[in-house]
């Protein structure tokens, strides 16, 4: 019962706005003392789970992630994205698409590449003929696929977490995402059929013919090469077995800085700097949160919280496709409370056990809690990623509020359906590369 308790005292405390690594310091230490566990054991427990090479992976994709979003890295991408797609009707809300997946593959970060793609995409679609509001949800709903495109940080905090192969996790999310990336494409093409677009053209300097769109592709696609280069090496150092993903992150930041500083050059070392602080301080509260979250899971282990929450759910109803929608219906609530960190490392200690019970596969179920999870960072009344994005765009939620439900309602509850009740969308590639 103190554990139900502890979780219930743990979710009031995130509505009303306590700081997340606080909320699970607290927690932690109400159970300790409330259950009469011995200190001695559980704190050095936390300590020794932290002694893990796969979590170096966590702060060098982050810092990776910094440095790319101030290093031009992502309008060189954005710039070759819009050669390919052309100017067509609608085609710069697919470059804002395949932008932030790509940027993505990358980073491993969602508000990496909202702040990133978007700073650089919201200008080009408002005057390409999109509303505001509109825009500025494209964006914000594309950035989520930065947490499904691997690498992914939160996929490689719910194999640790849940004890499951990294690489595996990896590519689960990948169907799902392109799953995704379709359905945005068809909300942008209906929501422009009916609207000017509007093309602007740069001032002609001298007599000079504009560039074919031939040369066009050249020049941008040579500017684009060292960018693109990352997620090749990246994750084919991964999936071709010379990598770790931990060495893979590394890999990432000392390819990222001299791309930054002495390639695209528009990052100085003030610009260096301030990306690493910036690493830095979310790895301390990451790590903080690691720290706490390892002791929370141990006790939620030790007080059977897992079978109980199953107990419960089979008394409700033993109908598999309804206990899906209770067990999905809860990690879209944790995803709207907590940023994805939190939310995947409460989630998977309490879930996991749960649903493998039910005769989910691991695997399968990393899918189902990635795709959750962005929906939740999406979904009102919080939204913590619906806010960055209203930040970074300085347009009013309440012009967002319209197209992002479009988005919730077309293209994540589909995706989310599909990947739930049908498992091959998340086993299919690791069951095709990894023999899984």
């Amino acid at each position: 019962m103190v554990a139900y308790i502890a979780i219930i005292i743990l979710l009031i405390a995130l509505m009303i706005g306590i700081p997340i690594p606080f909320v699970f310091l607290l927690t932690v230490i109400y159970l300790i003392f409330s259950l009469g566990y011995d200190p001695s054991f559980l704190i050095p427990y936390g300590f020794s789970q932290l002694n893990n090479m796969v979590l170096l992976a966590i702060p060098l994709f982050i810092m990776a992630g910094t440095v790319m979003s101030t290093g031009g890295i992502g309008e060189r991408i954005v710039d070759f994205t819009q050669v390919i797609v052309g100017k067509t009707r609608g085609g710069m809300g697919v470059v804002t698409v395949i932008a932030c997946a790509i940027f993505g593959a990358m980073s491993g970060s969602a508000a990496a590449a909202l702040t990133s793609i978007g700073s650089i995409m919201f200008p080009r679609l408002v005057d390409n003929g999109y509303s505001k509001g509109f825009a500025s949800s494209l964006i914000t709903s594309s950035s989520v696929l930065g947490l499904l495109i691997p690498p992914s940080a939160i996929m490689i905090l719910y194999a640790w977490v849940g004890n499951q192969s990294v690489l595996a996790s990896f590519l689960a999310t990948v169907v799902p995402a392109l799953i995704l990336m379709f359905f945005f494409s068809i909300i942008n093409f209906f929501y422009m059929r009916k609207k000017e677009v509007v093309m602007f053209s740069i001032p002609k300097l001298s007599d000079e013919p504009a560039p074919s769109r031939a040369q066009e592709f050249k020049s941008k696609g040579i500017s684009a090469i060292p960018g693109l280069l990352m997620p090749v090496i990246v994750l084919g150092g991964i999936y071709g077995g010379f990598m770790t993903p931990t060495e893979a992150a590394a890999i990432s930041v000392v390819y990222a800085i001299p791309v930054g500083l002495w390639v695209y050059k528009e990052m100085d070392r003030k610009g260096l700097y301030k990306a690493l602080v910036d690493a830095a301080t979310t790895t301390g509260v990451i790590m903080v949160m690691l720290y706490a979250i390892m002791i929370l899971s141990r006790i939620i282990i030790m007080e059977n919280v897992p079978d109980a929450l199953t107990n419960i759910l089979l008394s409700i109803t033993d109908n598999m496709l309804l206990l899906m929608l209770l067990v999905n219906l809860f990690l879209i609530i944790i995803g709207m409370l907590m940023d994805d960190v939190s939310a995947i490392l409460l989630a998977t200690p309490l879930l996991l056990p749960l649903v493998v019970n039910l005769g989910v596969d691991p695997i399968h179920f990393a899918a189902i809690i990635g795709v959750n999870l962005g929906l939740g960072l999406l979904t009102p009344p919080t939204a913590p990623l619906l806010y960055l994005g209203s930040r970074m765009s300085k347009t009013p939620i309440n012009q967002m509020l319209g197209p992002t439900m479009v988005m919730i309602f077309l293209a994540w509850i589909p995706t989310l359906i599909i990947t739930t009740f049908v498992p091959e969308v998340a086993l299919f590639l690791p069951r095709l590369l990894l023999g899984y």
